[in-house]
Parts: C-alpha cells; sequence; structure tokens
C-alpha cells in the first residue's frame, strides 16, 4: 500500500490498507468485517487464493492480509453480531471498519437528561459541533490492537489518525471473538 509507512508494524499496515480500502468507496457505507490472516502463511497453504488476492510471491512476507467478509447485519446492534462470531485457527486477527457520529467532549454537558436511545442519537445527528467518522479497528489473536481514525470534513489519508487505545470497546468487542 502506498501510503502505509514500511517502518508500521503489520498490523498497524492492515488497518491502514482497509482505511484506505474502505476510505475508496466513499462515505454512508455499512459497517465492514474483515478477517485477518497471516500473508506467508496463506501464500504457502492457499496459493491461488493468493494469487487471486493479489498477494506478492515473496518468501520473506511478514505481512497480514485483510479479507473482507459477508456483510454485517444492519438490522441487529453491532455489539449482538460481533458477539455470534466465531474464527477458525487460519484467523489470526479481525478488523471492523464502521462510520459514527461524534461530538466533542465539550458538548457531553449539553446533552439533555432522559433520552433514550433512538432521541440521543437524533439529538446527536441534529448538534452543530458534530463529526462524521470512520472507525477501523483490529484486533490479533495475542491481545495487540491498533486503529485509524478519519474525519469526513479531512478526508485525506494524510490526516488519518492511527494508536491502538483510540476506540477501546470497539476494540474489546472485536478481541472477545477469539474468546474461546
Amino acid at each position: 500500500m502506498s501510503n502505509t509507512p514500511m517502518a508500521a508494524s503489520p498490523l498497524t499496515r492492515a488497518v491502514l490498507e482497509i482505511d484506505e480500502y474502505v476510505s475508496g468507496l466513499g462515505w454512508d457505507q455499512p459497517a465492514r468485517l474483515f478477517a485477518l490472516v497471516d500473508t506467508a502463511r496463506l501464500r504457502t497453504d492457499q496459493p491461488s487464493l493468493a494469487d487471486r488476492l493479489g498477494l506478492p510471491d515473496e518468501p520473506d512476507t511478514s505481512g497480514l492480509t485483510p479479507i473482507e467478509q459477508d456483510e454485517v447485519p444492519t438490522d441487529q446492534p453491532l455489539d449482538e453480531f460481533l458477539g455470534t462470531i466465531a474464527w477458525p485457527d487460519a484467523v489470526v486477527g479481525c478488523a471492523l471498519a464502521v462510520e459514527r457520529l461524534m461530538l466533542p467532549p465539550s458538548a457531553e454537558a449539553q446533552v439533555p437528561e432522559g433520552l433514550n436511545e433512538a432521541r440521543l442519537a437524533r439529538w446527536v445527528a441534529e448538534h452543530p459541533d458534530r463529526q462524521e467518522v470512520r472507525m477501523t479497528v483490529a484486533v490479533l489473536r495475542d491481545g495487540a490492537r491498533d486503529s485509524a481514525l478519519r474525519l469526513r470534513e479531512k478526508d485525506t489519508s494524510t490526516e488519518v489518525l492511527t494508536g491502538s487505545d483510540l476506540v477501546p470497546g470497539l476494540a474489546q468487542a472485536l478481541t472477545a471473538t477469539f474468546a474461546e
């Protein structure tokens, strides 16, 4: 991937690759789920799939290959859906890209009391300081995690924020998909 720093960890490179892929699809997209597999193992175990995916035929490939999964259902809360996932052993990690509306911390004091979930969502959607954000969060079986945040108003690859603890709740939910 051209915009990914080569010095970045394989997990960070995978997160940025997914962010760039989803960014190319535009905004207002549904959530997208990805399995992360070890690229070298995929190349060895399934060379025809690796060829179809366009993976380089290099013996020292030490990265992660994201493989998009079926659509994430929209008629079920995301946390409930994630609770139904079980991964085969070949999957070393997973990632999710999802869009949300966010408010700055200063807006917290303005939230009217007693709003149910639907009214709170409407209040956030109508707030003048709301920001549309795409969050791409990835975790590995060993507990490593990384994420990328992209604001709609700063929609360029040079403005993507990365870090391991940017979306801790979503990272925890993804990590739980590997629980035995």
